[in-house]
């Protein structure tokens, strides 16, 4: 038989332990709160991923239409893969670094250089197998710097734009708020 290790402390076993399931149910929801968080990250990752997967996939069709290169492994799907790691990247440089910080606080040349530090981490990943000379394991780091600078700026702007389309919530100030024309005759009674 296995003994149930108790974490009680003396003291509060001495006491008929008052207070321990309300402790244990605020650590509980301490432990809730931190999952939600950390999914909530994931989840935003992710989709941060999948965004610039998407752009980065549409990038990929220039080199076929404009300059006619055709390869064993279509660009698009190559570079569609490649974005969606610079984004998950991205993602989490800007937790580590930024996290803090509200959208209106993040500069946008600062989110660029947080890309394209991502950018150049992609690169050192993409070109540590290849036999590359330094010609293009500059031209790839390079590239994918300011590619993913480029996505970063690109998602900043988004993000700012979505915030501002966004309805006030309970938690914010709603004393901007401001009933439309129907709204305020409906309340009056003189509307349908």
């Amino acid at each position: 038989m296995n003994p149930v290790h108790d974490s009680r402390t003396v003291h509060d076993k001495a006491l008929g332990d008052p207070l321990g399931a309300e402790a244990a149910e605020v650590r509980g929801a301490g432990a809730e709160a931190i999952m939600r968080k950390w999914l909530r990250r994931i989840r935003g990752a992710l989709g941060m991923g999948f965004t610039w997967a998407a752009a980065w996939f549409a990038v990929g069709f220039v080199p076929r239409w404009v300059f006619g290169v055709y390869t064993d492994l279509p660009l698009p799907l190559l570079f569609g893969a490649l974005g969606f790691i610079a984004g998950v990247t991205f993602s989490g440089l800007l937790v580590l670094t930024e996290g803090r910080r509200r959208l209106d606080q993040l500069s946008l040349l600062r989110v660029a250089g947080w890309g394209a530090i991502g950018g150049v981490l992609l690169s050192a990943l993409f070109v540590r197998d290849a036999s590359l000379g330094w010609g293009e394991v500059l031209a790839i780091s390079t590239t994918f710097a300011l590619a993913s600078a480029v996505s970063a700026s690109g998602s900043l702007a988004l993000a700012r734009r979505a915030v501002g389309r966004e309805l006030p919530d309970s938690r914010g100030d709603t004393a901007e708020a401001e009933l439309t024309d129907y709204e305020k005759r409906k309340l009056l009674g003189g509307g349908n």
